[in-house]
């Protein structure tokens, strides 16, 4: 459904899964009307739009693939029709691990794709109308892996760390137009990724807290950033990694 005319517009792409689904819980508590993107699987999608609605908030479910320009062209033009588009949170991203040495080129830029071409793909065609509207959040994530590295993750590792550098950039060009630019890094967060890769003792010996994060804790950095009390955060990587960076 479209949004009222009094709520902002947020969308979240790689919403319906767990940590974009406690982002967009996050940004419709804070007053958004919540874009929820998928790829393909559009019930994920309108699932979180149920619980949000549900809740009392204000949703609606959205599925293109970040990774096709075209595409998600198209798809933007659909969203800006109803109405503006005034924070977007770059969540979608997808894992392909392999040792370098043994990575297919199809690993590698399947990766890419979606983690950094998605980046451009969805938050380009946005930028000139936030510009407009004087107002404009935009929020990404992005990666202890992007700092530190991870075995088996060179090409998350590279996606990510050219997200900060990109984010960095942007923030240096949009910051007059009252548009914020910032990354959320997180580390090990509790979730099916997370618990396939990281066992209990393994986490204890990587994470200072000795404990994953939760979904909850980098949604509720989000949200704020995408308040207007964060308007004079801008061009930030902020970890969210239990003192692991």
């Amino acid at each position: 459904m479209p949004a009222p005319s009094s709520l902002r517009r947020a969308l979240v792409t790689g919403g319906s899964g767990e940590l974009g689904g406690a982002i967009a819980h996050a940004l419709a508590l804070g007053g958004y009307h919540v874009i929820v993107h998928a790829n393909h699987s559009l019930h994920r999608a309108e699932a979180v739009v149920g619980e949000i609605v549900a809740g009392g908030g204000s949703a609606q479910a959205t599925a293109f693939d970040v990774s096709d320009a075209e595409v998600s062209r198209a798809a933007l033009d659909v969203l800006l029709g109803e109405g503006s588009i005034h924070a977007v949170i770059n969540n979608a991203g997808i894992h392909d691990d392999a040792p370098m040495a043994g990575m297919s080129a199809e690993q590698w830029h399947r990766v890419i794709d979606v983690s950094l071409h998605g980046f451009f793909n969805v938050t380009q065609p946005l930028l000139l109308p936030m510009a407009r509207a004087r107002f404009g959040r935009i929020v990404s994530i992005g990666s202890v892996a992007a700092r530190l590295g991870n075995r088996g993750q060179t090409n998350y590792a590279a996606a990510k760390a050219a997200l900060h550098g990109a984010s960095k950039s942007l923030a240096r060009e949009m910051a007059s137009r009252g548009i914020t630019v910032n990354v959320v890094a997180p580390g090990v967060i509790e979730g099916r990724m997370a618990e396939a890769a990281f066992p209990p003792e393994r986490i204890r010996e990587l994470v200072p807290a000795q404990r994953a994060g939760t979904p909850q804790e980098v949604a509720a950095l989000v949200a704020f950033l995408c308040s207007d009390a964060a308007g004079y955060i801008n061009g930030q990587v902020i970890g969210v990694n239990g003192g692991m960076a």
